[in-house]
């Protein structure tokens, strides 16, 4: 498999960022709340080649919320295209992406840039691949179906989501009880369960 010119793939939440930043990290992709400060880790932040979006983590429409749009997945992918294109040596790279838990919006930035980066990568490897750097990973299913769409995966990709749902769900029962806080339970109603 190959993946944008980075030799090191790390995903976390907030209160774990600055822990990460001291390991290296030389481009980051932040998805933060509307609204959201940026965090202190950032302050200062030693020029790092950072991108930072801002939308909720939702999946349905709902007050005061800003559903992740066809525009912010399109972002996405353009900070994976800048990544191939970036000619600092892979063996120096090092990508972080968050979110405010490193759960789903960043699993799922990261899922759609792992499958841009691979064309011919069958979609549950892509997620198989995600899991091995991210295990707890829930990728956001309106983000992985916006990114089907702009890959040309035509579906697979979130075939292949429900597919990885069941086995988080065979592995972390406890999801279920947040997810269904979240107003996700129509993501845990879709998994097929293997």
């Amino acid at each position: 498999m190959t993946l944008p010119p980075i030799s090191l793939l790390t995903v976390c939440g907030i209160a774990d960022l600055e822990a990460n930043l001291g390991r290296g990290v030389t481009h980051v992709l932040s998805i933060l709340d509307p609204g959201a400060p940026d965090p202190e880790a950032f302050t200062p932040d030693p020029g790092r080649h950072r991108q930072t979006l801002y939308f909720d983590d939702a999946i349905h429409p709902e007050p005061n919320l800003r559903l992740p749009t066809g525009e912010d997945i399109a972002a996405i992918l353009e900070f994976g295209r800048a990544l191939s294109a970036d000619p600092a040596p892979r063996a120096e790279s090092h990508l972080l992406v968050h979110c405010h838990f490193g759960l789903s919006r960043s699993t799922a930035a990261l899922a759609m840039m792992i499958a841009q980066a691979n064309p011919g990568l069958g979609e549950d490897e892509v997620l198989r691949h995600l899991t091995d750097i991210r295990p707890r990973a829930w990728p956001n299913s309106l983000m992985i179906a916006f990114a089907d769409e702009a890959l040309g995966r035509h579906g697979r990709l979130s075939a292949a989501l429900r597919r990885h749902y069941g086995r988080q769900l065979a592995t972390q029962p406890g999801l279920v009880e947040v997810l269904t806080r979240l107003n996700r339970a129509s993501e845990i109603e879709s998994a097929i369960r293997i």
